[in-house]
């Protein structure tokens, strides 16, 4: 009864004071709020600015100039932290001009109390320390002596920077192994946040960066061009970055703000990369020079890349020395990946010239989507010393994987190719896709390969797709593959148009012992899954097969159930866009039912329209680790079928 009567009395009706206070409070509200309230509102949201009324906005610099400061206190503790930071602002300007004037004579009446009194009073310490309690409630007054005068304004908005950091942090970082975080990505928007003074006062955007969760746990940035500044190379000087990847890096300022990082993180720094940039010799040559310290011999990255970005101009002789004092002074480089760089012909010879020359240590090169074709021919006398290096006693000992994928070579290349290899002793990894190097070519491989495949460390994994091979040269080619007493563990022929004949062959290679083959789209068609099946060894080593893309039929259907019967061993198998008829399913299902399919974690049978789980539930019952082993379309039609009918 007493709660009720005591909500039936109405509250006292508010004085004229705190209505022309609340409405100066809602015009500097409004006002902050054009350039973003940082830290939010505290909890009043009843100030947000919409009830400001009038098109005439108060500026925080004719309050400050009108109100005393009691009423000054009275207003800061309406306002939210943005519109207080700039009335704070606002006062601090006056009291400072007030002191000025008033030290040379032209101080009125109230200069006195202008230039003492209100820079003792207009600090706005209990506004802003009730402003800190508010959103922090728990984390007031902790850790301070009551002996000490506690500056509240920025404490208030250090921890605030330190909350956008570890919200950075958070939702930034990628899957991290051993549970250590192992890659950052800061996004714009995070970085905008932390970083424009609308949001943080400038005086406390600087903050040191060690104190943040960044600087304990960075290791690695991915970088877009609008983050490279000072800013930010100022907030990652207490980290140690050891990976740095940089996206559209067009301008001078970027660059420029690219060499300031990689100055201060050189010692520390293992990988760099680069996508979508332009890089032009000069620019080259300042990014590198960034990297090498001054009198040192050589430089601590490990790994190198650039993609999608071009590095030369329409001068080829124009090239960047900085680049190739890079790679001289790389001892510790082991992975170098130049991928869609627009390379110039003589350009791929020279980075391989500079490493030949330079002892590298390199252990993967990958030269690949750039037209040099005619790379390796030597008609310029000015690169003589070329062919030198090539009958020197020079090597490259320690690289094990060449990736050449696109770049329209031709057979011609691959004679000139044959010359660098053999300066490859360890080579393990030779990936030739993409290029149109014919049977021709092929031939030309076989002649290396079959050197290499005798000794002790020889060539292990082959790729040729997309080379205009025919069933006659890749015949060829299983047959030399067949005859040596250390097979490959990987072979890749896809995408060459090959035909059935090719099939007995294929079936031989199949029991050399190879792990991994990729026979996807060779036009195989039911007769050549037909004839391999017939032919399919009794004991095969095969691990991982793609057979998609062939337009089988039931025989792929029954060439797959086979397989998995004498590949004990088998993993993986790609058996996607084949035709499949529904009959398929039970002939798949009956060899998943037996014991000796242990092994098998994946059967893809994606792109077959006429397949689908809901017609065979069947195929949900099979499971390897907890994951259906049978990939199938969730409903018949669900997927079109393949056509490589142009």
């Amino acid at each position: 009864m007493a709660a009720a009567e005591d909500a039936a009395v109405p509250s006292p009706p508010p004085s004229l004071l705190s209505l022309c206070l609340e409405a100066v409070a809602s015009h500097l509200t409004a006002g902050a709020a054009g350039g973003g309230q940082a830290g939010g509102r505290c909890g009043r949201d009843h100030f947000s600015g919409e009830g400001g009324g009038g098109d005439t906005m108060i500026t925080p610099e004719e309050v400050a100039e009108a109100l005393p400061w009691e009423l000054l206190h009275r207003l800061a503790s309406l306002l939210p932290p943005a519109a207080l930071e700039a009335l704070h602002h606002a006062a601090h300007d006056r009291c400072c001009f007030s002191a000025a004037t008033a030290a040379v004579g032209f101080a009125g009446p109230d200069g006195d109390r202008r230039g003492i009194k209100r820079s003792r009073c207009e600090d706005f310490n209990p506004e802003w320390q009730a402003l800190f309690g508010l959103r922090w409630p728990r984390c007031d007054n902790a850790g301070h002596d009551g002996l000490l005068t506690v500056d509240w304004q920025r404490q208030y908005w250090e921890k605030h920077l330190q909350e956008c950091l570890d919200e950075a942090a958070e939702s930034a970082l990628l899957p991290s192994f051993c549970g250590s975080i192992d890659e950052l990505t800061i996004p714009a928007k995070i970085v905008s946040c932390i970083l424009h003074t609308k949001d943080i006062p400038q005086q406390y955007s600087r903050l040191s960066f060690h104190c943040s969760s960044f600087g304990c746990y960075a290791r690695c940035l991915r970088l877009q061009s609008v983050l490279c500044t000072a800013e930010i190379s100022d907030l990652l000087q207490g980290s140690k970055l050891e990976k740095l990847m940089f996206v559209r890096i067009i301008s001078d300022l970027e660059v420029n703000g690219v060499c300031m990082l990689l100055s201060c993180h050189a010692e520390t720094l293992l990988s760099l990369e680069f996508i979508h940039c332009q890089l032009s010799p000069a620019v080259m040559d300042k990014i590198c020079n960034s990297v090498l310290q001054k009198g040192s011999v050589n430089h601590g990255i490990q790994n190198f890349s650039i993609k999608s970005s071009r590095i030369c101009e329409s001068n080829t002789l124009n090239i960047s020395a900085g680049l190739l004092d890079f790679l001289s002074m790389g001892k510790s480089l082991q992975w170098l990946s130049l991928n869609d760089t627009k390379m110039q012909p003589l350009f791929a010879k020279i980075i391989v010239h500079t490493l030949l020359g330079s002892s590298s240590g390199i252990r993967t090169l990958e030269i690949s989507e750039n037209n040099i074709a005619g790379w390796l021919k030597t008609m310029d006398k000015r690169f003589a010393c070329f062919s030198s290096a090539l009958e020197s006693n020079i090597s490259l000992n320690s690289l094990t994987l060449l990736n050449l994928r696109g770049n329209n070579l031709n057979k011609g290349d691959i004679e000139d190719l044959c010359k660098i290899l053999v300066k490859m002793p360890n080579l393990r990894d030779l990936d030739i896709s993409d290029n149109p190097i014919m049977d021709e070519g092929i031939r030309l491989l076989i002649c290396f390969i079959s050197r290499t495949l005798r000794k002790e460390k020889s060539l292990s994994r082959l790729r040729a797709e997309n080379c205009d091979l025919t069933n006659i040269g890749v015949t060829e080619l299983l047959e030399c593959l067949s005859s040596v007493s250390e097979p490959l563990n990987l072979l890749s022929i896809a995408d060459n148009h090959l035909g059935s004949s090719v099939a007995v062959a294929l079936a031989k290679f199949l029991g050399s012992g190879v792990r991994e083959l990729n026979i996807e789209d060779i036009g195989f068609g039911p007769l050549g899954f037909q004839i391999l099946e017939e032919a399919l060894p009794a004991d095969v080593a095969l691990s991982h097969i793609n057979v998609s893309k062939n337009r089988g039929g039931i025989r792929a259907a029954r060439f797959v159930s086979r397989l998995i019967k004498q590949a004990p061993g088998l993993v993986s198998v790609n058996a996607g866009s084949n035709l499949l008829p529904p009959e398929s399913m039970e002939v798949i299902c009956d060899v998943l039912q037996q014991k000796n399919t242990c092994n098998l974690e994946r059967l893809d049978l994606m792109g077959n329209m006429h397949l689908s789980d809901a017609a065979f539930p069947a195929a949900l019952e099979f499971r390897k680790h907890g994951k259906q082993i049978l990939i199938v379309p969730s409903q018949p039609g669900a997927c079109a079928p393949y056509d490589d009918d142009p």
